[in-house]
């Protein structure tokens, strides 16, 4: 079902996503479907939550500076897939205004940047970072500036913006930004 809902998201946008729609294409009748998900949100917040548990490369380059360059560049290159960036978008933008999709939607994000938090573990550990360092709030860091022009400014993101965002997160966190209280 779950790759019905993604293909009826990318032809139609969340707007347009319906249990009828995604029982088509999935080839069973709408009443299994309703029964399950109940509507269009249950169905992008179940597609969310079981992309939350799947394999995501995590970068390791062997110095932190590369792997968060390495990481940006993963998201820059998702939204700007053109079948992945428009389903992506498209739940991002449908979890601003519905509340099961946006749960999804930030398990899915808190389960990424808890993996992707590895690369400031080994940093850490390299010397590169003061212990302590917060991994999942550095992770924040690097792509919050890619989110913000993709669904506030409207700005373009591209791989300069990608190197630009994990320079600053990189910055911060080598100036102790990002040590948890009480680790310093």
């Amino acid at each position: 079902m779950r790759e019905a809902t993604l293909a009826e998201i990318a032809d139609q946008g969340y707007g347009g996503l319906t249990v009828e729609g995604v029982a088509a294409r999935a080839g069973v009748h709408r009443a299994t479907v309703y029964r399950r998900w109940r509507n269009a949100a249950g169905l992008a917040a179940d597609a969310l939550d079981l992309a939350s548990g799947e394999p995501w490369p995590v970068p390791d380059t062997g110095d932190v500076r590369g792997d968060l360059r390495e990481l940006t560049s993963l998201v820059v290159a998702h939204f700007n897939d053109p079948h992945a960036g428009t389903v992506s978008r498209a739940l991002v933008s449908a979890a601003v205004h519905d509340e099961v999709t946006a749960r999804a939607l930030h398990g899915f994000l808190a389960a990424r940047h808890r993996r992707a938090a590895s690369v400031v573990v080994r940093a850490v550990e390299r010397g590169e970072l003061p212990e302590g360092t917060d991994g999942e709030e550095t992770v924040r860091a690097a792509v919050a500036p890619l989110y913000y022009r993709l669904f506030i400014s409207g700005e373009p993101v591209d791989a300069e913006t990608a190197a630009r965002a994990a320079e600053a997160a990189l910055a911060a966190a080598r100036a102790g930004v990002f040590v948890e209280p009480g680790c310093s």
